[in-house]
């Protein structure tokens, strides 16, 4: 099993989340978006070439290395109407990067749904498994995450895509179900159940991510909250995995830290930082509390 955190959770800069790692005694990190000195921030797969070169020599001198790309490739920030181009120059981009840093896992997603969508589209089940095939091919492993996606509008939704595409894996998050309505039956759409959704997915996932959180319906948004201390079921999915022998990624994105525009990047690295390390601590306890039976 693989402890690791989603780099930018623990700071803008790349150097903040090696120090997060590191403070953890963690030799793994999942990258997405990072900023190194001179360069925009951005994810690991589109910032320039001489920002990747500068990135790498930091991973490498600190001794972490990246168990999986948290990609930009078909998230909920695109819709499967936006040019094909724009996924596949993602991928041509991020397959050389991870060869390169040796990393096997990529988090991709298929697209955000219209509000009232409920159904899974050819053109959505044509693009992953076209996606799917290039990453495969390059023997590099695409793992789906239940978000705001159309494989996650519900568990069904999830092993209908699953099915369609040959080779696809998942990387399940315990927080999204929370925030998630479940579009596979009429309206009004209930809130997704994580510990449902998990049990139908759990056989596909070979990465999680840890994240808790707890429906705040006065604001229609989540509170975020500790590992174990929200409505994500952590504890059970986490107790369940382990007991099934799950000896992959677990990955924690504790999304409890507002980035404020225009604040100082190192006072927010700092705040970031801080709690990421917090977050990280607790899952250990958790994990060692549920192995001694506590």
């Amino acid at each position: 099993m693989i402890l690791c955190g989603i780099g930018d959770e623990a700071g803008n800069s790349l150097a903040s989340q090696i120090q997060a790692t590191r403070e953890l005694g963690w030799r793994h990190l999942e990258a997405r978006n990072v900023l190194v000195p001179g360069f925009p921030k951005a994810n690991l797969h589109e910032i320039p070439d001489a920002a990747f070169d500068l990135a790498a020599a930091q991973l490498a001198e600190a001794g972490i290395a990246v168990h999986c790309f948290g990609s930009t490739v078909m998230n909920w920030a695109k819709k499967v109407a936006d040019p094909h181009e724009v996924t596949l120059g993602e991928v041509r981009r991020c397959i050389p990067r991870m060869q390169r840093l040796g990393t096997r896992f990529v988090r991709v997603m298929s697209f955000k749904p219209d509000d009232d969508e409920a159904t899974l589209p050819a053109e959505v089940v044509r693009r992953v498994r076209e996606v799917t095939a290039l990453f495969l091919d390059a023997g590099l492993q695409p793992v789906h995450e239940n978000c705001m996606n159309h494989g996650g509008m519900s568990w069904r939704h999830a092993l209908e895509l699953l099915d369609a595409v040959p080779g696809l894996q998942w990387v399940f998050d315990t927080a999204n179900p929370v925030f998630n309505v479940d579009r596979s039956g009429p309206k009004p759409w209930p809130r997704q159940d994580p510990w449902e959704f998990w049990t139908h997915v759990r056989d596909h996932v070979t990465h999680i991510h840890v994240k808790d959180a707890r429906w705040n319906p006065a604001k229609n948004d989540a509170d975020y909250a500790w590992p174990g201390e929200g409505d994500g079921a952590v504890r059970r999915i986490l107790a369940d995995a382990l007991a099934r022998g799950y000896d992959g990624g677990i990955s924690i994105e504790p999304h409890m830290v507002a980035v404020f525009h225009g604040a100082a990047a190192d006072a927010q690295d700092d705040t970031l930082r801080s709690n990421f390390v917090e977050y990280g601590r607790r899952l250990e306890r958790l994990i060692a509390d549920i192995r001694t039976g506590g």
